[in-house]
């Protein structure tokens, strides 16, 4: 019999629904080391709260995130809440000695996140940073291909992480729209995987040139149901300032000589969550498209003229990552199997004593990048990122 490992969870929103379903999937699919249990969800609404914990099987509802760092019975905490609250709630939970999974971005500053991953390795805790995107399987296999040298001595890093919910002007100023809650916009919320996916594929960011711009200034105050992705009910007359970015423009020198890009928008007309990248080798090249997820295309210079191009892979064979666990070729999988994917990593790494990635130390380092490039921004040059401390 497998050895129960009790789960809290903070939020019930967005990502409070991909992690459950994770927590829920994952041992269906996966022969993993432990078994998962759903033991508390703590949100500030209890009604919603006692229905979210219905819904997903939780044997305890809270409304205080403060009980689950308490209780002896709690093994993970798994922090699903706005940026504001990541550090003071990690920082507790390491201490309680509870293993960590925090949601993206991972801080408000460079500092906090620092102090995070600085008080989760002082207490020897399992930690993780759930820029989920990485175990995408055509993510994945794409490092693969680098780790095999099929592309060669990458040159160029071309990203953009486009949306466009927030383009009405009537949408409301929700928590996402408050640097004082969010810390920045898309230059946050986007680019912070974006910079994950980066740094996992080409390597560290050595400087960074930025300009970020905010398209509209004031906003409604938001009204009931008002939240990531929806407007909610009719909002208020009074308006409220915006205070973070609406779109943020990078580029960017690796610490191994290649360049990069990074566009990340909530403007982009029609682009409803489009992750995308290219990367560029002296053997060949990559590109990603989030919407199209269970493909990618690779170019190979090595093939002989005549048919020379990029290629379409689907990666949908038990050969690709984490496939095999799923369907018959061609029998495609979603966005929320990234999570799950997580959680199988998650539960081995703590099983066998190990680290997984990415995690608070990783949000350390894209924090710094995304700190030089507000500091680009705001001065209007080149930023290293060792200036960022």
């Amino acid at each position: 019999m497998k050895k129960k490992i009790n789960v809290a969870i903070i939020g019930t929103k967005f990502m409070g629904k991909a992690h459950s379903n994770a927590w829920h999937t994952a041992p269906r699919f996966f022969d993993l080391p432990y078994e998962p249990v759903l033991k508390m969800v703590c949100a500030r609404d209890t009604e919603s709260a006692k229905e979210f914990a219905a819904n997903w099987g939780y044997i305890q509802v809270e409304s205080d995130w403060r009980k689950a760092i308490e209780s002896k019975d709690i093994d993970v905490i798994a922090i699903c809440t706005p940026t504001h609250l990541h550090k003071e709630m990690a920082v507790a939970a390491a201490e309680a000695g509870k293993h960590i999974i925090c949601e993206k971005p991972v801080a408000m500053r460079y500092a906090e996140a620092v102090e995070m991953a600085e008080a989760a390795d002082k207490a020897g805790v399992l930690h993780y940073l759930n820029h989920n995107y990485r175990r995408v399987p055509a993510v994945a296999f794409a490092k693969q291909l680098i780790d095999d040298n099929k592309i060669g001595q990458i040159y160029h890093w071309r990203g953009a992480y486009l949306q466009d919910w927030i383009m009405d002007p009537e949408f409301p100023l929700i928590w996402q729209l408050q640097k004082e809650l969010a810390g920045a916009g898309p230059h946050y919320d986007l680019n912070s995987h974006s910079v994950d996916l980066a740094r996992f594929l080409v390597g560290e960011i050595a400087s960074v040139s930025a300009m970020m711009k905010t398209f509209i200034k004031e906003r409604p105050l938001p009204g009931e149901g008002a939240g990531t992705f929806a407007s909610g009910s009719a909002h208020s007359s009074e308006m409220g300032v915006v205070t973070i970015d609406d779109a943020a423009f990078m580029n960017t020198e690796f610490e191994n000589g290649a360049l990069g890009s990074f566009d990340t928008s909530r403007f982009a007309g029609g682009r409803k969550n489009y992750n995308y990248f290219e990367i560029y080798g002296s053997k060949g090249s990559i590109a990603f498209n989030l919407e199209r997820m269970n493909e990618l295309e690779y170019y190979n210079m090595d093939d002989p003229d005549p048919v020379q191009g990029f290629r379409t892979i689907p990666i949908t064979l038990g050969s690709h990552p984490y496939i095999d666990a799923w369907w018959p070729p061609a029998h495609i999988i979603g966005y929320e199997h990234t999570f799950v994917h997580a959680i199988k990593d998650f539960l081995e790494a703590l099983a066998g004593g190990k680290k997984i990635t990415p995690n608070l130390w990783d949000g350390v380092k894209i924090m710094q990048v995304l700190e030089a490039a507000t500091l680009s921004d705001k001065e209007g040059r080149l930023v290293k990122v060792s200036e960022i401390k």
